[in-house]
Parts: C-alpha cells; sequence; structure tokens
C-alpha cells in the first residue's frame, strides 16, 4: 500500500509541479492516514480496495475528535479524498470509499480589527519624531490605512505610482493589475513632507525609484514592514495583536461602517471574488449582536 502512496506523490511532483513543502505536506497527511488504518479495523488489510466508505468515515470522526484546528482536519481530510480520486482514475481500486465523504466545515476567523480611536494612536506613534526615518513611517502608516492596500503592495510602490496633485496612488495588484487608490488631504501632506524632507536623505542611490526606503536606501522589504507596525503598536502601547494586515483590515470595516458600499470596498481591496469581501460585514453583524 506504500508504493500507491509514494506513486501518488511523484503524480503530485510531476503531474502538478507542487512545490517541495506541499508534497510534504500530503506525505504527512497521508502517512497519519495510514497510520490510522493500521492500528485499527484495517490493520490486516493488504490493498486499498479494502478501505470502506464507513472506515473513512471513522477516520473524519477519528480527526474530528483531535485538538486541531478545523482547517487542518479539512486538509487532512482533502488529503486522503485526492488519494483515492488518484486511484480510482487510475483502475487501482474500482470504487471509490471518498466519493460521499464530506469535508469538514471550516471554522471562518473572523479578522481583528483596531477601534478608530486605537487608529489615531498608531498613526501618531511616529509623528513625535521628524527623523527621516520617522517621517517615512508616519507616510508608511497613512498610506496603510488610507488605501487598505496589501503590505506586498504598499513594499512594491514606486515613486512614479504616487499623484500628489490627483491624491492617488496607482497600486500594483496580483497577477499584474493594478487599481487606483484615492487618500485624504492629510496623507497627502505626511507623503509630501517625506518625498521632501525624509527620502532624499535616505536615498543612496539617485536610481533607485522605490517609494518607501529602508536605512540602506533600498526598497523597504515586508519583514521591515512588519516590524516597524510592531514597534508603534509597542509604543502605542495597544493591547490588540497588531500586524500590517489589521490596518487592512480595520480600513475595510471602517469603510463600511462610514457607509461606503460592498462592491466598493471590493474594489479598493482588490478582491477577485466579493465573497472575500462579506467577511467585514460578518464581522459588523457579529459586534452588534454583542452590543445588543
Amino acid at each position: 500500500m506504500e508504493e500507491q502512496l509514494l506513486a501518488f506523490l511523484d503524480f503530485l511532483r510531476e503531474e502538478y509541479n507542487y512545490s517541495a513543502n506541499t508534497v510534504a505536506a500530503y506525505k504527512n497527511d497521508l502517512g497519519q492516514f495510514l497510520a490510522f488504518l493500521r492500528n485499527g479495523r484495517f490493520a490486516s488489510a493488504t490493498s486499498w480496495a479494502d478501505i470502506t466508505p464507513e472506515g473513512l468515515e471513522d477516520y473524519v470522526d477519528y480527526m474530528k475528535n483531535k485538538p486541531y484546528a478545523s482547517s487542518s482536519v479539512a486538509r487532512k481530510v482533502a488529503a486522503v479524498k485526492s488519494f483515492f480520486n488518484y486511484l480510482y482514475a487510475k483502475g487501482i481500486i474500482s470504487e471509490n470509499p471518498a466519493q460521499n465523504i464530506d469535508s469538514p466545515k471550516v471554522k471562518k476567523r473572523l479578522p481583528k480589527i483596531l477601534s478608530t480611536e486605537d487608529v489615531d494612536k498608531l498613526l501618531q506613534a511616529p509623528t513625535q519624531k521628524r527623523t527621516p526615518k520617522h517621517l517615512r513611517d508616519t507616510a508608511l502608516l497613512r498610506v496603510l490605512y488610507a488605501t487598505g492596500m496589501r503590505v506586498s503592495e504598499a513594499v512594491s510602490l514606486t515613486v512614479d505610482d504616487l499623484d500628489l496633485e490627483k491624491q492617488i496612488l496607482i497600486c500594483p495588484g496580483k497577477e499584474g493589475e493594478s487599481r487606483e487608490l484615492p487618500f485624504d488631504e492629510e496623507t497627502r501632506e505626511v507623503l509630501a513632507t517625506y518625498l521632501s524632507e525624509g527620502r532624499p536623505s535616505l536615498a543612496k542611490d539617485k536610481n533607485e525609484n522605490a517609494l518607501f526606503l529602508n536605512h540602506r536606501g533600498q526598497q523597504l522589504t515586508r519583514q521591515g514592514l512588519w516590524l516597524i507596525i510592531k514597534a508603534y503598536a509597542q509604543e502605542a502601547n495597544l493591547s490588540t495583536d497588531v500586524t500590517p494586515h489589521t490596518l487592512r483590515h480595520s480600513f475595510a470595516s471602517h469603510k463600511l461602517q462610514h457607509g461606503s458600499d460592498l462592491q466598493e470596498v471590493q474594489r479598493l481591496l482588490g478582491h477577485a471574488n466579493i465573497s472575500t469581501t462579506q467577511v467585514y460585514t460578518h464581522l459588523e453583524e457579529e459586534k452588534e449582536e454583542t452590543n445588543s
């Protein structure tokens, strides 16, 4: 039975070009499944054709009772279903016992957001000083909250993406698609100050076009941005565990609170499907239920 497992992993590498990490995850999940079979009523099984739908249901129930997140259980069950689909497609088994097995429902985690008061505390934290670094950080935090862009998008911004006069940033989104993101007057002012007083001092190479630069004069990295936000969250004494994505979530939630429609927020966030954006409406509904 191990031979078919190994052949399936090779199939994932060669036919689907799965990464080494993904294949390793499948190997681990399917190894756990095989161990379950050998420690239970299928201990004497010599072929995958011996495995019944009831046996798979037992495995799903077994996994549900383990201390795993629902997403982890769903992934492990999905790996088993994919394996049996492969066995059936290859003619190794004549019937697919996983055909009608339901995957566990994954509990959606609602995103953490900051109150408008906490956002103000965070945005004000770097304004206590006017060094080039602090001017950069003030502009960076303002841009993240004013536009709701992703971390990867923020660090990819160039000077050419910024139009101060029109108060618009051209955001380099996923799959080469870009979108225009407006920002408010206060964000325009801090960006203008950063460009005139902060960025020139950080720039080491006049040909460097990245908007946000690190202390070496190079494009700010995702890790660097994360550390910046973490430091100012601590300085502002925020109790919530703040990450770069927290500002994106807060932007979306606050937009809806102030009357923006779902389609507009979807466009600003760059979500391909509106169902992704709808999580913020669920967040508002939960808050209403809590306060009622």
